[in-house]
């Protein structure tokens, strides 16, 4: 045997059959004693390889590596076979060497627990999300001047477009039929703000002699309740103040010369917006659908189609619902004698545009005047008017006039409202909804797993609003 060689080098013994075919990798032959099939230890080449200088023999031969030779044959008993050095240095050369099997080791694991890791990943992608919404809400805000008029243009576009394609559909040219529908609402628009403002300046002088006479009747209530409480002194207080800053009022109405102007230029841009959406809105589409993805381009011209249809119910319904309110509430307000009737009558109109907040806001506002100005009785019979006219509008005129077109639950209405509010103020309260309208059923056309074709769907058909039925899966 070589120098340097010997049992517990982890190198195979001279004694040991290492012929590749008949031997495994891994694999641990019986314990018995092999035949000694090998020449003399003096022809055997020494084929140890040099020291390193660790203390520790390297490993098997090279030539037996090369051979793809696995590890080495049990030793016979009281052998230094199963010491973990030699081990370890053989299978450390075994993983080193070329052509030789590699051992799989198991992947390494995260000491972040999984529920842990799925949450923080969750959190991160929310709060990406809501940064994303952040930004676009701060942008909206700074481009309120553009925003604003833009999206009521749309509204507008969406209430008179129905109109501008029954009139084109009756042989009257596209450019005809918008100036006739811009020109004509125009009218009825500017007419009907001349007399409501007209009937306000006049109804004021009666309405602060009605006040006065009424003073002494809501002083004889007052004093009928165990509440003390001086409603002259209380009038003359509200006199004093508005004397005391008829000044800063004055300047203030001064300082607003911005906004006026600010509001001068939302209409211009407005009606400018309105007249091309409704002159060439179909082509405005085509391109804003190219923004995108080719794959996803049908998909998404059927969503926006069913978007604006679910908008022209929206918008038809509320402006019907306003109408009557508007009519049943400025009924009884003229029959009562209620003074400032038609006033209150358009407020009431604007008021239904907000769901939920502007019928209660305008009602308690037509209930308090008819109490301040006709007394008790009167505001009674006012009140049940009101919420006559509510009633019929909740469980009457919403279900029948929106129908399939617009699917909202209330508490998503509510929270819209609410939303808005804060967000934009009264502005954001009357276009919360039809946006929430508009993004509800282009998010179910999306989802849905089949659809039909664009042409299928008509964007001025209020019903096309919503995938049907047996495209959902839906009962």
């Amino acid at each position: 045997m070589a120098d340097g060689a010997g049992p517990g080098d982890g190198r195979p013994d001279p004694g040991t059959a290492t012929d590749p075919d008949t031997t495994r990798p891994d694999t641990e032959q019986p314990d018995t004693e092999q035949p000694d099939t090998e020449p003399p230890d003096s022809e055997q080449p020494d084929t140890a390889p040099p020291e390193t200088g660790t203390g520790q023999d390297p490993g098997p031969p090279a030539a037996a590596l090369a051979e793809g030779a696995g590890p080495p044959l049990a030793e016979p008993r009281g052998g230094a076979a199963s010491d973990p050095e030699a081990a370890l240095s053989w299978s450390d050369t075994r993983q080193q060497a070329p052509g030789a099997r590699r051992s799989r080791r198991p992947a390494g694991r995260s000491d972040v627990p999984a529920p842990l890791r799925v949450a923080s990943e969750i959190c991160a992608r929310m709060l990406v999300i809501a940064a994303g919404l952040a930004l676009m809400i701060f942008l909206v805000i700074q481009l309120r001047v553009v925003v604003i008029p833009v999206a009521i243009a749309v509204l507008l576009a969406a209430l008179l477009a129905p109109l501008v394609q029954w009139l084109h559909d009756r042989r009257v040219p596209r450019g005809a039929a918008t100036g006739l529908v811009m020109v004509t609402g125009l009218a009825a628009l500017g007419g009907l703000l001349t007399l409501v403002v007209d009937t306000l300046v006049d109804g004021t002088a009666d309405l602060i002699g009605q006040l006065t006479i009424s003073v002494a009747s809501l002083q004889g209530l007052v004093d009928a309740t165990p509440f003390q409480v001086d409603v002259e002194q209380l009038g003359n207080q509200l006199l004093e103040t508005l004397q005391d800053n008829q000044q800063t009022l004055t300047s203030g109405a001064v300082s607003t010369a911005t906004t006026v102007g600010e509001v001068l230029a939302g209409f211009a841009l407005c009606l400018f917006a309105l007249i091309f959406m409704l002159y060439d809105g179909r082509r405005m589409w085509g391109f804003l659908r190219l923004l995108a993805p080719v794959g996803r381009r049908e998909r998404v011209d059927v969503a926006g189609r069913r978007a604006f249809a679910s908008l022209v119910g929206y918008v038809r319904a509320t402006v019907l619902v306003a109408i009557v309110d508007a009519t049943g509430i400025g009924l009884g307000l003229w029959i009562t004698g209620v003074p400032l009737a038609l006033p209150l009558t358009a407020l009431v109109f604007v008021g239904a545009f907000i769901p939920i907040v502007g019928a209660v806001v305008t009602g308690a506002i037509a209930v308090l005047i008819a109490l301040v100005a006709n007394g008790l009785g009167t505001a009674l019979i006012v009140l049940g008017v009101v919420l006559a006219v509510q009633q019929l509008e909740s469980h009457v005129l919403q279900p029948v006039l929106l129908g399939r077109a617009v699917r909202l639950h209330p508490l998503a209405v509510a929270l819209a409202v609410a939303a808005g509010v804060v967000i934009a103020g009264i502005v954001g309260a009357l276009l919360a909804v039809p946006l929430l309208a508009v993004l509800t059923a282009a998010v179910r056309s999306l989802v849905a797993p089949r659809e039909v074709a664009p042409e299928d769907v008509d964007p001025l058909r209020p019903r096309d609003g919503n995938p049907p039925a047996e495209l959902t899966g839906r009962s």
